[in-house]
């Protein structure tokens, strides 16, 4: 029997039923081709997950669609009650829905939030390697990225605080937008660290734009500490992005939402929000996050445990079977940052090699800036027989390379 058997959990939802997503116009396989060369590889890139979502949100789009009529639509209070409700108990955040204001997506937002608080010239700092629209959203709205690179100590990823410090306190450097918990490399901050970062910002006078989108899926026993809810102060000077998308596996909705203390900062977003007219938002999506965020607590709980199994079994199959690879284990996200390094290969060989010797699609590491060559990222948020399927995959082409052990 094979060891990724080990890892099996008897759950009441199906995460290991194999779905079959061509012809529903998914990004993540109908782009195969585009992206890789190559339309078969096996697709463990684009940040969305191969499980069905929570019955309940099906239940709930069905119940809406059942009425014929699909006008302009508005967000009741209940979307507010929802995640003011869904903060709490899961973050222990206690939120006022006066803070709350809707975004079409985190990654809309934050360019929404560079228009709205900095202007052309303006340096915004971030920390790669780190999610790429983090560069897009500074260099196409005319700002200028200031890179504040994560060291690699031993293995786990830290906060150059020293170099922080230095971009701050540059007049210039207006914004920071963190990226909490972090994309690529599945760093929870702890609220030691995120104080560090805060008061260094609140002493520059730069503003935190914080990304959690990932916030809900802390795993292995690990608790997210939203950066606004550690202080008055650092909820002044901070706007929160959330959503349910990533957690819940609704991203085609197009529902996000920003939370911001700061009605001065709320209300310059609001602004921008309202001039680009993106207000009014998907009819389906207040449906489907009140759904998710009132009924899927119980599928989130499940999926967590699938996540943790799926990634011990990566883990257990790359330090046996691809001594090639090193995988440090993430605190949060169902994303795995690999290192590469150890083949020698430079980044076109690493990446012609996965997707055209192994037929594995994963994310290419440049794209989360310089700091990422010689990584690779790896969504493992599907069936563990599809995982088993593409590190396979991997161990045939390795041995194939003749790559000395």
């Amino acid at each position: 029997m094979p060891f990724f058997y080990n890892y099996k959990t008897i759950l009441m939802f199906d995460f290991d039923k194999p779905i079959n997503r061509l012809g529903t116009s998914s990004f993540k396989y109908e782009f195969r081709e585009k992206y890789f060369k190559n339309p078969d590889v096996i697709p463990l890139w684009v940040a969305d997950m191969d499980f069905a979502s929570p019955p309940a949100i099906s239940e709930a789009i069905k119940e809406r669609i059942e009425h014929p009529v699909f006008g302009y639509t508005v967000r009741n209070s209940s979307f507010n009650t929802s995640i003011k409700n869904w903060l709490y108990t899961k973050h222990s955040w206690d939120i006022e829905t006066s803070w709350l204001e809707f975004s079409p997506g985190v990654v809309s937002g934050l360019s929404m939030a560079v228009l709205a608080y900095t202007k052309p010239g303006d340096g915004i700092i971030i920390q790669p390697p780190v999610y790429p629209p983090f560069f897009s959203v500074v260099k196409d709205n005319d700002r200028n990225a200031m890179h504040n690179p994560l060291i690699l100590d031993n293995g786990k990823y830290i906060i150059n605080f020293e170099e922080l410090e230095q971009l701050a306190s540059k007049p210039e450097n207006k914004m920071l937008i963190l990226c909490s918990p972090h994309n690529p490399i599945g760093r929870l901050w702890s609220e030691e660290e995120l104080v560090k970062l805060g008061e260094i910002c609140i002493a520059n006078d730069v503003l935190v734009i914080s990304d959690e989108i990932h916030s809900d899926l802390a795993i292995f026993g690990n608790k997210h500490t939203p950066f606004a809810s550690i202080s008055e102060s650092f909820a002044n000077n901070s706007v929160t992005f959330m959503a349910p998308s990533k957690t819940f596996n609704i991203a085609g909705f197009s529902t996000s939402y920003i939370i911001c203390k700061n009605r001065e900062l709320r209300t310059k977003y609001r602004r921008i929000l309202h001039s680009l007219h993106l207000y009014t938002g998907h009819l389906l999506g207040g449906v489907v996050l009140e759904a998710a965020y009132d009924h899927g607590a119980e599928w989130l709980d499940e999926l967590i445990l699938y996540l943790e199994g799926n990634i011990k079994f990566v883990e257990e199959f790359i330090s046996i079977r691809l001594p090639w690879i090193t995988l440090t284990k993430p605190e949060a996200t169902y994303l795995l940052w690999l290192d590469f390094r150890k083949t020698g290969w430079d980044q076109d060989t690493i990446t012609s090699f996965l997707a055209k010797d192994a037929n594995v699609g994963l994310n290419n590491g440049t794209l989360f800036g310089e700091e990422g060559r010689g990584f690779m990222r790896m969504n493992i948020g599907s069936p563990r027989s599809v995982l088993h399927a593409a590190l396979i995959n991997m161990e045939k082409a390795f041995v194939k390379s003749n790559l000395n052990r």
